[in-house]
């Protein structure tokens, strides 16, 4: 699962019937910068990528998304998703790691 920043919605004219219920969101993924508390800024175009939503995540929101073959399990008949909407992110809590010098 990875994290991200919701920028946008896309907007269907025609939509497969395995999709309703939801929506599509475009989504920027968190950098390391992110997670320090950083504030989000765009990246370079092709970074950001279409989420699929069925919890009502909106622009602004902080939410967790998984990808690849795990992002087909919620559905009930191959469906082609590549990212799917697992959570939708209240708070986070981040401390980096330690260097390998605090690590002596």
């Amino acid at each position: 699962m990875r994290l991200g920043h919701v920028i946008g919605r896309v907007t269907l004219s025609r939509q497969d019937p395995a999709y309703k219920g939801g929506r599509f969101l475009l989504v920027q993924p968190f950098g390391r910068e992110q997670f320090a508390g950083a504030e989000v800024t765009p990246l370079a175009k092709g970074s950001s990528l279409v989420v699929y939503d069925n919890l009502g995540a909106g622009e602004g929101h902080v939410i967790g998304f998984s990808e690849g073959a795990e992002a087909t399990a919620p559905f009930e008949n191959p469906t082609p998703v590549d990212a799917f909407n697992v959570c939708l992110i209240d708070t986070f809590f981040y401390e980096p790691p330690a260097g390998p010098a605090a690590a002596k």
